[in-house]
């Protein structure tokens, strides 16, 4: 039987510090009020000559070291992210390029911040059918180039950064099953404009009118995506810790999409969870989209947070709407 392992993560974080004192002035809240809506004290952006192609690469090349793995002996990329380096050709291969990588499939997946856990599901499929043995996820954003650094809702959120892991197959017929043991996708279409960029795209184009309007900009309906978010992605962690029979106490470690301080302690809250077992680096770093979610889990793993036969559960939500989750026996 092919089992599928977290074998190695790794995380890149631009060097640029953001606090909350820098952006403050221009939305009219006080630093401390920031922190309490939202959790964060930090954010870090790109420098101008970063892309997402360039972090995700030192996030790449830290999961590889840690999983004592070599670039060539990569059997496929996965690149979630909603900040590409450009419309076409993927990013994946500007990433495969870099790392050295033979001529492997590479390619890019879109689902916002639920975006990692898609790469992860496909990757474990791939292994698991034979396409692949050592699959190279890595999700990557550079958020502050679609900001309106005026506007509440997304300005004081979001965050840049990249974060991988290194899965691999191998065959294991041991009673302890160690890897991922499921992971749960899911999609509501109807509620597509909570979070959404609305122009640049085939529906509407980039124009001199739109770029006077901010429509190439981040927008967010906050209020109803925390809502929302939290009301889903609750359902679905009951969901996938009941197909395994275990419960929510049973987890050593949860590692959630840094959207917000408050969505996060909410969702603990209401599973029961507690707090000191879920992974959060939302002070330090804000919200970075779908690398959230591997950033946090690589701060975890490198923190001592995460042993081996730890129960870790990941989870997501975002833009879509999509969420997503999984559980990992470390």
């Amino acid at each position: 039987m092919i089992r599928v392992r977290v074998i190695g993560t790794g995380s890149y974080l631009p060097s640029r510090v953001v606090p909350n004192e820098e952006i403050a002035p221009k939305l009219r809240l006080s630093p401390a009020r920031i922190q309490r809506l939202t959790g964060i004290r930090t954010r870090r952006w790109a420098e101008d000559h970063e892309a997402s192609s360039d972090m995700a690469i030192v996030a790449g090349r830290r999961a590889l070291d840690a999983a004592d793995c070599a670039a060539s002996s990569i059997d496929a990329i996965i690149l979630s992210t909603t900040s590409p380096d450009m419309a076409f050709p993927s990013t994946a291969c500007s990433v495969q390029r870099g790392l050295g990588c033979r001529q492997v499939g590479a390619f890019d997946v879109s689902a916002s911040c639920s975006g990692f856990l898609y790469g992860l599901s496909m990757a474990q499929a791939m292994i698991q059918s034979g396409q692949a043995k050592t699959c190279l996820i890595v999700a990557s954003e550079v958020k502050s180039r679609s900001l309106d650094l005026q506007d509440e809702a997304t300005a004081l959120l979001f965050g840049d950064g990249a974060g991988a892991v290194i899965l691999r197959g191998e065959e294991d017929r041991s009673p302890e099953w160690r890897g991922i043991l499921g992971i749960k996708l899911y999609a509501d279409g109807s509620h597509h404009g909570l979070i959404r960029v609305p122009v640049g795209g085939s529906r509407t184009p980039l124009s001199s009118d739109g770029l006077r309007n901010q429509e190439h900009t981040l927008r967010m309906q906050g209020a109803s995506l925390f809502r929302i978010a939290v009301r889903r992605i609750e359902q679905a962690v009951l969901e996938i810790v009941k197909e395994f029979g275990i419960c929510p106490g049973d987890l050593k470690q949860v590692v959630l999409h840094q959207a917000n301080g408050r969505i996060l302690s909410h969702v603990a809250d209401r599973l029961g969870i507690d707090r000191s077992r879920l992974a959060s680096v939302i002070e330090r770093y804000g919200n970075t989209s779908s690398a959230s979610l591997p950033i946090a889990l690589d701060d975890a793993v490198r923190g001592g947070n995460i042993s081996p036969g730890d129960l870790v559960l990941l989870g997501s939500f975002g833009g879509g709407l999509t969420w997503a989750t999984g559980l990992v026996r470390w």
